[in-house]
């Protein structure tokens, strides 16, 4: 089956849809995870397999086939990477310590469930464009805060055709802040916000602005995901760090 299926998709066909719970070839497995993870890709799973993140069967052959639990397992560690900004590294603890695989593996083709968390973002792309209108009312934003927002810098947008189209980091940026609106944090308060995402940037453009100006592709290729990598982690420790200072006013 697994040889059948492989056949058809270099073929340019669809391979066939594998019932539940069963084995999945891993093109099978990218379409099941892509209504949830849209930048999801079949070298990202098989980057993943490197990592030994997920270990596939393999047919006498040489195809992976993916089990029920092995999905579930991709999806955890997306929504880690996603969720929670943690590192591969830390992920691979937290697995290995016993963290809980979120069991749900609905079937290839199924309509994910919105899950309500932040969306997954790349320092490689920007994503779709989405004019103000939609953005307004999918975020339920207030139109004065997205002009504060630009008038301090935090969003700018870019204007086509008399409209203004904002981008996927842009969006959830308007959405973040919007919540923050309700406890009364303005665009002036989030200049703290934005000097420090300044700062860390520059931090991580000096560690690695040699590779990523490389004309190798694949060095700037790693130097990419590394990059990506370090995003995670500094995300991860200002969390942490966050996390610490609010127990002391807790406490």
């Amino acid at each position: 089956m697994a040889v059948d299926q492989h056949i058809a998709t270099l073929a340019g066909g669809q391979p066939p849809i594998a019932p539940p719970h069963k084995a999945m070839t891993i093109g099978a497995v990218c379409k099941a995870l892509a209504p949830e993870f849209p930048d999801i890709s079949i070298s990202k799973i098989r980057y993943l397999e490197d990592q030994k993140l997920v270990a596939p069967r393999r047919t006498p052959g040489g195809y992976r086939l993916y089990s029920a639990g092995d999905v579930a397992r991709l999806r955890t560690i997306l929504r880690l990477q996603r969720d929670e900004f943690l590192p591969l590294r830390v992920i691979r603890q937290e697995l290995a310590s016993g963290r809980q695989v979120d069991a749900e593996v609905p079937e290839p083709g199924a309509s994910a469930q919105p899950s309500g968390r932040r969306h997954s973002m790349s320092v490689r792309d920007a994503g779709a464009l989405y004019a103000l209108e939609d953005v307004l009312e999918e975020t339920r934003a207030d139109a004065g805060l997205v002009r504060e927002l630009e008038e301090y810098g935090v969003i700018r947008g870019e204007a086509r055709e008399g409209t203004k189209w904002y981008d996927e980091t842009e969006r959830e940026i308007i959405r973040a802040v919007t919540e923050l609106a309700r406890y009364g944090v303005g665009g002036r308060n989030l200049r703290v916000f934005r000097t420090s995402a300044d700062r860390e940037s520059q931090l991580l453009q000096t560690i690695l602005a040699p590779a990523l100006r490389s004309r190798n592709p694949q060095r700037r290729k790693e130097a990419l995901e590394a990059l990506e990598n370090l995003a995670a982690v500094a995300s991860h420790l200002k969390h942490l760090l966050l996390i610490r200072d609010l127990r002391k006013i807790a406490g």
